[in-house]
């Protein structure tokens, strides 16, 4: 079947091949890894404001950029360092979002010690199993959730920023801790399993 026939959410544009690719292999998909799991959480606090296509067309320069994500890395970032950040026109050259990032990495660092991984701490907020949502439509589909709240009052609790309760809920989305693909999405039953 082409990949256009195939029905899928209705946020997903038809004729974007990055946004098809993301949304038929990514999003939803329950993760567990760290890496992932921070390089996540610095996309969507760079998406904070923005579309969500603006990040992903500018993903593979934050990969090159921010060191694979490697949190360690991340986290001993000087203001030089954040300075060539800044310069480089293949981010979101935002000094906040930048600094952000690298604060957010030294948590993250702190939440690895003190769970064993960050996923351990992540997954709690869901019982350690993602929540299986029934949406028909995006409409239905809420921009927050007690469970999203909770997170963002721990993250901010501990000093991460960029972590408000929505961002909180699309992170859980991306991660597949929630699984709102609508009903009528060929990935719904898929990442559901």
């Amino acid at each position: 079947m082409p990949m256009t026939d195939k029905c899928r959410c209705e946020w997903v544009p038809a004729d974007d091949p990055l946004y098809i690719a993301y949304h038929d292999e990514e999003w939803g998909v329950p993760e567990y890894d760290d890496r992932r799991l921070f390089e996540m959480l610095l996309l969507e606090g760079a998406q904070a404001g923005l579309s969500w296509i603006t990040i992903l067309r500018k993903r593979e320069n934050y990969r090159r950029l921010f060191d694979g994500f490697d949190a360690e890395k991340i986290a001993r970032y000087k203001p030089k360092k954040i300075a060539a950040l800044l310069d480089d026109p293949g981010i979101v050259r935002n000094r906040l979002k930048v600094n952000t990032a690298v604060t957010n990495a030294q948590l993250f660092l702190d939440v690895q010690n003190e769970f064993g991984s960050f996923s351990d701490y992540l997954w709690q907020f869901v019982d350690g199993e993602p929540i299986i949502n029934a949406w028909r439509r995006i409409s239905d589909v809420p921009a927050s959730t007690s469970e999203s709240d909770a997170m963002s009052k721990d993250l901010k609790k501990r000093g991460f920023k960029f972590v408000g309760s929505t961002i909180c809920y699309a992170y859980m989305q991306s991660l597949g801790m929630v699984n709102d693909h609508t009903t009528d999405c060929f990935r719904y039953r898929q990442v559901s399993v």
